[in-house]
């Protein structure tokens, strides 16, 4: 990230560790075979990292590729090799995005190959289209799939019995292939390592994402939010390098705290702090940069989002736990916001647009994206009864450019922005 005006590039050291890691991680990819290494593909919610790694095998995440391909502005080209196959216009372009690059030689975001998986394991968490999804690589791929069935939270809670079957299935039928695809047996040592290594990220984590009840926040918790994110959604969580991550970035914001100091964006520092807001919904990745801009130029802040979650919900307590690890894991798929129903989202997001002081609430509603679309509008209607605080709704797209319209998304953010600006007023006359 940048100050664009003087053309020079703030860079923290977080960010250069992050850079870093990613880097080597696609480069252990791209020799993973050569160096017998085994692969596996899976997804980032309910992702059981830990777990891979106890193995020593090395994860690969579509979605992460999709949104990187986004940002490095190459999705539309995969999006229309995958609609030149059949798929439809309808589909979740992740996925036309990850079949589009598959068909274009499988070249990762940092321009090396990736290697083909030894193993599909879906840990299904609320997103059907994750089926469908592993279905279409299945034919791709001549490779053993695992789906580890985690129940759905339909009445808004976690039960024993459900924490139980979830454990049962990780014992008797994903841990049984992974030791025959690796060649090794579990060592649950190992394994309970890494997860103490998680729950100390995560408690880092945390502390991060709930500096931002300060004002000024220190942090936007949407698009500076998917940078912090990053490494322990995806391949890392577990690992040394995620826990030296997690305490690089919390000193980093406990100094901007201690000096008062707003957010770092592409834009440089945000030193004004005019509106305070709660975002629901993933960001858009082909024009991240210009999308976060234009909350910038209002001086807007994200203080608390639901994508951040979307991975793992660490702040009402969850941590990966030793003492307990399959059923740590259990839990934490269980947990995942994708995995909760639609009162415990909007319960959720009333708590933070409560506890972060938010002026305001947005959705960003996804045109392929279901998973997260589906009862936005009640979402909306709801939170606006509960809290009194007025919500904006914008339309784009994960990772298809022809559906962001940056006009008309600045037009309704400038609307909004308007209507938060006479809701601010009215509250300081009365």
């Amino acid at each position: 990230m940048g100050n664009s005006s003087s053309g020079k590039v703030q860079k923290e050291r977080s960010m250069l560790l992050q850079k870093v890691m990613i880097a080597n991680h696609f480069k252990k990819l791209s020799t993973a075979h050569a160096d017998n290494k085994k692969v596996v593909y899976t997804f980032v919610p309910g992702n059981l990292n830990e777990l891979i790694r106890a193995f020593d095998m090395l994860p690969v995440h579509p979605e992460i590729n999709a949104l990187q391909s986004a940002m490095r502005k190459k999705s539309a080209g995969y999006i229309r090799e995958a609609e030149k196959y059949g798929h439809s216009e309808d589909v979740c372009t992740y996925v036309k995005c990850d079949v589009g690059m598959l068909k274009s030689g499988n070249i990762g975001p940092t321009g090396e190959k990736l290697p083909e998986p030894d193993l599909l394991l879906l840990s299904y968490t609320g997103c059907f289209t994750f089926l469908k999804w592993f279905e279409i690589l299945r034919q791709e791929y001549d490779c053993p799939v695992v789906v580890l069935q985690v129940p759905y939270q339909g009445d808004g809670e976690i039960t024993p019995e459900m924490t139980a079957y979830v454990a049962k299935q990780l014992r008797e039928e994903v841990v049984p292939v992974m030791e025959k695809i690796s060649g090794n047996k579990l060592d649950e040592e190992k394994l309970r390592r890494l997860l103490d290594s998680s729950a100390r990220a995560e408690s880092d984590l945390v502390e991060i994402l709930e500096s931002a009840r300060h004002k000024p926040s220190p942090i936007d918790a949407y698009f500076g939010g998917v940078y912090y994110i990053g490494p322990i959604f995806t391949a890392f969580r577990g690992l040394e390098t995620c826990e030296e991550y997690y305490r690089v970035l919390r000193s980093e914001v406990e100094d901007r705290l201690k000096k008062g100091q707003g957010p770092i964006t592409p834009e440089g520092p945000l030193n004004e702090e005019k509106y305070r807001l709660v975002v629901e919904g993933p960001p858009n990745w082909t024009s991240f940069r210009e999308f976060w801009k234009m909350f910038h130029e209002e001086s807007a802040v994200v203080v608390a989002s639901s994508y951040t979650k979307v991975g793992g919900i660490y702040d009402t307590g969850f941590r990966h736990n030793s003492a307990e690890p399959f059923e740590s894991l259990a839990k934490y798929c269980l947990g995942c916001y994708t995995n909760l129903n639609l009162p415990s989202r909007i319960d959720l997001l009333e708590k933070y647009i409560r506890d972060y002081s938010a002026d305001g609430f947005l959705i960003n509603s996804i045109k392929s994206c279901n998973s997260f679309s589906a009862g936005q509008l009640l979402i909306l209607r709801e939170l606006e009864d509960r809290t009194g605080k007025p919500g904006g709704f914008i339309e784009s797209d994960l990772v298809d450019p022809r559906y962001f319209s940056a006009a008309n998304i600045k037009n309704r953010l400038e609307s909004y922005f308007q209507m938060l600006d006479s809701r601010i007023q009215e509250a300081s006359v009365n």
